[in-house]
């Protein structure tokens, strides 16, 4: 964290400077929830474990005073003090960047003023005092200078790590999951000295990625997908095929020196409450071992188990038939009669692959879908924050992330709702091809667009990168509003009355909670007490209420001791894998962690 030189006359930088002076006084007082009186009534603080030990929006100055009072005796925030220079939009509002100390830990912070009071408040923990990462100036030499008839290389002592870890060393934390989101966080924890092992069921870091249908490739742009420490390089494609994403992970695994176990299997996990780790049983190789990490992530990205509908007749169905998990690509199905089952970004994506391959392919659109093409997602969403522009302009990945961690998801649609008022405008024409075709569209239920509804259910969007004029031209034949009621040896028929012809069906049907994971590696029973992941409360389709503010279950502690959740796309695996590596690190050195304002479980799945 650089702190730049300040502008004493700068009228921002005054604004921000006395709001942060009276924050650092107030907290510090025989009084601190009087500070709640410097944000505006409903005004929010939104927190990422430097203050709460927990990622929690505060919504409201009671909420924002119940939280001081019960985390600032032992937070002890000091040193409050403004990064750089503020500024000031046409509509008055001030944004400043923060940094501050706390009893155990360095944070840095974004603040929104309007009319001298704080409209939001991010506050989030940079580092551990005593365990900071061991890079930039505290990088390890690497070079053992001087004489020693005992020395080991650095080579000698990597393997020595991966022999002994997992057999005669227990690992601190097991991380079930190699995706990106695995060696992310592996990543993160290695940089702190956190002993881990990631298992993954295939073989290779990457394979994942390999394994999935020819034509995929990465929707989101680079500048929204880099790892921790490692960027992408400045040669790298905008958008990234699967294989590629596959050997980076792998090239990552290997300069990360992450202890990677492929081929390896989780086939059950309990808590052992008094001896507070888990009994993990895996099957690495067709080797039956028991590993007693501390601390156990499910990191299976944000999606659970397959969902495959149970329709009648599936059994009788004499052609191919698989989840879009399991598809190998359009090759195989050259004039044959193909039907896909969903709607969104798989869907779109299989029906483009066996039209390419000459299929007879029809989509199955049960409900609406929101739609963006690909390069206005880029030019009026992402492009402030995550585009080369962004980068010229000096934008980091890292201030990106922060700043759009800073909009607490209560005000987000807000934010959102205008950018997609100028998508529509944008694409009218695009937009209005698609409902000539009879294709059911939506920009979520209140016009927030692709952001909100993945953060509220994961599903119902494509980022169209080519599919879509197959729609809108008839070259992907669409069914809409209606699903499969019966599958025939041959042929399936709709609830419309409508029969197809079939050689394959695709079940494009997207996933369970990943607590089903849990369930499935655990217990129903620990599932059930950790409830639903994902989604916040919204009461919109597929996001039930209570309102809770925050993503159920991610990245933060759960209702299970010591069991954590890690997924979510590339953009938020890398952000928040900081403070899930921060919160086991801080375990594990036997740090206190006060948890504050953890969720009742409202849901179970």
């Amino acid at each position: 964290m650089t702190t730049h030189t300040l502008t004493a006359t700068h009228e921002p930088t005054v604004k921000a400077s006395s709001w942060i002076e009276q924050l650092g006084a107030t907290l510090s007082s025989d009084n601190p929830g009087n500070a709640a009186n410097l944000f505006e009534e409903q005004g929010f603080w939104r927190d990422l474990i430097a203050f709460t030990w927990n990622i929690k929006t505060l919504e409201g100055r009671s909420a924002i005073q119940d939280m001081i009072d019960a985390t600032m005796g032992y937070a002890r925030p000091h040193n409050w003090k403004l990064e750089q220079d503020a500024t000031e939009n046409d509509e008055g509002v001030v944004e400043a960047w923060v940094t501050f100390e706390t009893a155990v830990a360095r944070g840095r912070g974004h603040l929104r003023l309007r009319e001298g009071k704080a409209w939001t408040f991010l506050t989030t923990m940079v580092e551990l005092k005593d365990y900071p990462e061991k890079r930039n100036r505290l990088r390890p030499k690497g070079a053992e200078h001087g004489a020693n008839k005992n020395r080991k290389t650095w080579l000698e002592k990597r393997q020595q790590e991966e022999a002994e870890l997992g057999n005669s060393v227990q690992p601190y934390c097991l991380i079930i999951g190699g995706g990106q989101g695995g060696i992310g966080l592996g990543a993160r924890l290695r940089q702190l000295d956190v002993p881990t092992i990631i298992i993954d069921a295939l073989p290779k870091p990457g394979d994942t990625w390999r394994n999935r249908y020819k034509s995929l490739s990465l929707h989101d742009p680079i500048w929204y997908d880099h790892m921790p420490y490692i960027p992408f390089p400045e040669n790298w494609p905008v958008f990234t095929p699967k294989d590629k994403v596959g050997d980076w992970l792998e090239m990552y695994t290997k300069v990360m020196e992450l202890n990677y176990w492929g081929s390896t299997q989780c086939t059950h996990a309990q808590y052992d409450d008094e001896k507070q780790e888990w009994i993990v049983q895996i099957n690495r190789n067709g080797e039956q071992l028991t590993l007693k990490p501390k601390q156990l992530v499910i990191a299976t990205g944000m999606s659970g188990i397959p969902n495959i509908p149970d329709i009648p007749g599936m059994d009788t169905f004499k052609g191919e038939q698989h989840h879009s998990s399991k598809h190998p690509g359009g090759e195989a199905f050259k004039n044959k009669k193909c039907v896909v089952l969903g709607g969104n970004n798989s869907a779109h994506d299989i029906c483009c692959a066996l039209w390419e391959n000459d299929a007879d392919v029809t989509m199955i659109q049960r409900s609406s879908t929101h739609i963006i093409k690909s390069d206005t997602l880029m030019e009026l969403v992402l492009g402030g924050l995550y585009s080369e522009e962004a980068v010229e302009n000096g934008m980091t990945t890292y201030n990106a992330d922060l700043t759009f961690a800073s909009v607490p998801f209560q005000i987000m649609p807000q934010f959102h709702i205008p950018a997609y008022q100028q998508v529509a405008e944008h694409d009218a024409e695009f937009y209005q091809r698609l409902r000539d075709a009879g294709f059911l569209l939506d920009f979520g239920e209140d016009g927030s667009g692709l952001f909100m509804k993945y953060l509220r259910r994961g599903s119902g969007y494509y980022i169209d990168v080519g599919a879509s004029d197959l729609v809108a031209d008839g070259e992907i034949k669409l069914k809409a509003g209606v699903s499969i009621k019966q599958i025939n040896p041959h042929s399936v028929t709709l609830t419309d009355g409508t029969e197809l012809p079939a050689d394959l069906i695709v079940y494009a049907t997207g996933y369970g909670s990943m607590n089903g994971w849990a369930a499935k590696i655990i217990s129903q029973e620990v599932a059930d007490k950790v409830g639903k992941c994902w989604g916040m409360g919204s009461d919109t389709t597929k996001d039930p209420g209570p309102w809770e503010g925050e993503l159920r279950n991610m990245w933060k502690p759960t209702h299970q001791d010591a069991l954590w959740f890690h997924g979510g796309n590339l953009h938020q695996s890398r952000h928040y894998s900081q403070y899930l590596s921060l919160q086991i690190k801080a375990r594990m050195e036997q740090i206190e962690t006060p948890v504050y304002g953890m969720e009742p479980v409202h849901h179970l799945s």
